[in-house]
């Protein structure tokens, strides 16, 4: 199936230049089964043949991703969870999945959009939560385009650098998540440790 989605995608690239990337990160950014990394190490093997400007796809799937994340945020701000639920069905969304999410937004807050594009599933479904919580509109932009454009281009790059080979990293996509996810959640411990020392040194000093 994911050989099947694969040449599905990439003919939709070819035929559509960087208007198809952007569409299919749109897709990526909303509940659509559209994974991010069968699309842009495909643009960024394009790159590396000429066909494509790295510059114009970066901005290209970027441009997609924020308008797919809008989507999927407005669809939560102004519809609330039966719309989501309803629409979602449609895209294959997993309610199990989302409600996870959900959790995962409520937890740790807004900077859980820049964080949750280098986490898989969650980055498909992290905007609901985010229109669902009323979160303000400028910084749900802002750490979207921060994070989708900082993965976007480091599938490109991946593409980009092995060219003939770029299938490769389609074929260790999911370890590659793994990866990230393993050193975003080593970094959330570092930095919860590091508030509480901080914390018992300040207690420390200020007793009173």
């Amino acid at each position: 199936m994911v050989q099947q989605l694969a040449v599905y995608f990439t003919y939709i690239i070819e035929q559509l230049g960087y208007w198809g990337a952007g569409f299919l990160m749109a897709l990526e950014s909303m509940v659509a089964p559209v994974p991010s990394e069968l699309v842009m190490p495909f643009v960024g093997f394009l790159a590396a043949e000429g066909k494509f400007s790295i510059e114009m796809s970066i901005f290209a799937t970027s441009v997609g991703s924020i308008v797919g994340s809008l989507l999927s945020y407005y669809m939560g701000y102004l519809g609330g969870r039966p719309i989501v639920l309803k629409v979602g069905r449609y895209l294959l969304l997993n309610r199990e999945h989302l409600e996870w999410t959900e959790k995962w937004f409520e937890k740790h807050g807004s900077w859980t959009i820049l964080a949750s594009r280098f986490i898989p599933v969650v980055r498909h479904l992290i905007s609901i939560p985010a229109g669902l919580g009323k979160m303000r509109i400028v910084p749900f932009c802002v750490y979207t385009l921060i994070g989708a454009t900082a993965w976007n281009t480091f599938l490109l790059v991946c593409g980009y650098k092995l060219r003939q080979n770029w299938t490769l990293v389609q074929q260790y996509s999911h370890e590659l998540d793994m990866v990230v996810a393993i050193c975003l959640a080593i970094a959330a411990v570092w930095f919860v440790v590091l508030h509480i020392r901080r914390s018992k040194v300040a207690v420390a000093a200020n007793p009173d």
